[in-house]
């Protein structure tokens, strides 16, 4: 009888193609992950990477095992393999020409949907995600549903993400539905370890305290109408107020203007230092 994992490692072949073009182990591509996927498909969008190996499962399917660029284990040799390969099929990648270096890569912003959708106008941040999702973005924005995941969002601002747009409720005093748009100040000796809890300042100082925070950070908040504290309420639960799901619109296209804003100003960053 042939061992399973003996036959798995003959399934192997020295080339694919993909959009016409000739890919081998040592290819360059940029990766692509398919939409719905989970938390590390979020952080490695649009990540380029050096082809490992192209595998055949045992149906047939061709897979493409690579490891980062950037990934500093790639020089552990045979060691690297376990925890530093990613598989993706065919249609999650892009080949890139061979002299096309990780600068040509677009600026990265995640935007991240938070709040409790069973609280009232704290859904306020996941609704606008969830609208963002169906709309186009600058080539290396990603949207993210992060509800009340603080520990979830602060490990995906490890990645090398050059921009957050942090979504959220936030009683401010302002006439509810009130768009605002502002620039969070840390405080740089407190750190607070919150894994359930989604105020941008606490999952901020956390994922300071994991490593890093993106170079730019902005929150865009919305003035709440009602303000639940986790008291059950049959009439809240699930449902924006009138006023805040008005406004919910009106914080997509701020979004959309700020990722753009961004984009731009990060490239024209890139060409200077580059340059």
């Amino acid at each position: 009888m042939t061992d399973f994992w003996e036959e798995m490692g003959r399934r192997r072949a020295e080339t694919a193609t993909v959009g016409g073009s000739e890919i081998r182990p040592g290819s360059r591509v940029r990766l692509l992950p398919r939409e719905g996927g989970d938390i590390l498909d979020l952080a490695l969008g649009d990540r380029i990477a050096c082809v490992e190996a192209i595998e055949e499962d045992d149906s047939g399917r061709v897979h493409v095992a690579v490891t980062l660029d950037d990934d500093p284990g790639r020089d552990l040799g045979e060691a690297r393999i376990l925890g530093h390969r990613f598989f993706f099929s065919l249609d999650e990648i892009e080949p890139l020409a061979p002299n096309s270096g990780a600068g040509t890569t677009s600026p990265r912003i995640l935007v991240a949907g938070i709040g409790n959708i069973f609280l009232g106008d704290d859904g306020f941040g996941v609704a606008v995600a969830r609208r963002l999702a169906d709309r186009e973005l600058p080539r290396g924005a990603e949207v993210g549903d992060f509800g009340i995941r603080g520990l979830d969002l602060a490990y995906a601002l490890q990645a090398d993400y050059d921009a957050v747009v942090l979504v959220d409720a936030a009683p401010r005093g302002e006439a509810p539905g009130t768009i605002s748009v502002i620039e969070p100040e840390l405080d740089e000796d407190e750190v607070a370890i919150d894994t359930h809890g989604m105020d941008p300042a606490h999952v901020l100082r956390l994922a300071r305290a994991l490593g890093r925070v993106p170079s730019r950070v902005l929150l865009v908040a919305c003035e709440p109408a009602t303000v639940v504290h986790g008291e059950h309420d049959e009439d809240l639960a699930g449902e924006l107020s009138a006023v805040v799901q008005a406004a919910v619109g009106e914080a997509v296209r701020v979004v959309e203007s700020l990722v753009a804003d961004l984009d731009a100003e990060l490239q024209s960053t890139r060409k200077v230092v580059e340059g």
